[in-house]
């Protein structure tokens, strides 16, 4: 069983510019993660862009969900931005039906030290294969359902909502 994984940006895939200490995008570092992994799942990856989650578009979402439709796998992942994650994730819910969709993300870049994307990353590949249809946000080592998650942004975690 083959995994489509999407890359969309977020603090997952941000690198930091020593000239004016700012967090950007050069390059995902999807590709890194899954080699220092020994990932060895059938993946097929692509990216659909890198931009921070605060700056997708309505639009943006769309092409996400397009692209979940029209790819051949039932199994998807997608690194996403933690701050619109959840908004992402219902609009998957309504435009994608029949296929299992995780998303997941960083609350600190991949590049520094102490950082949780390799963590979620292989939380969302190992989840992708055995849940049931739907949409789901893998994070801080839990899988949460699309429609019962927020973001605690004071603790820096995803919680369910009951």
């Amino acid at each position: 069983m083959q995994i489509r994984l999407f890359i969309t940006g977020g603090t997952i895939d941000k690198s930091y510019n020593m000239h004016n200490g700012e967090l950007h995008f050069v390059d995902s570092h999807i590709a890194e993660m899954l080699g220092e992994a020994r990932c060895r799942l059938p993946l097929q990856v692509e990216t659909l862009m890198l931009i921070d989650s605060l700056d997708m578009s309505a639009e943006q979402r769309d092409h996400i969900a397009s692209r979940c439709l029209q790819c051949h796998e039932s199994r998807i992942v997608i690194t996403h931005g933690t701050d619109t994650m959840v908004e992402t994730a219902r609009v998957l819910q309504k435009a994608v039906p029949g296929k299992t969709i995780v998303l997941t993300g960083a609350m600190i870049p991949y590049v520094f030290a102490r950082s949780d994307a390799l963590f979620n990353l292989g939380a969302a590949l190992a989840a992708a294969p055995i849940l049931k249809p739907g949409v789901y946000i893998a994070m801080n080592g839990r899988v949460f359902d699309a429609d019962n998650v927020v973001k605690n942004r004071d603790d820096g975690v995803f919680e369910t909502l009951d």
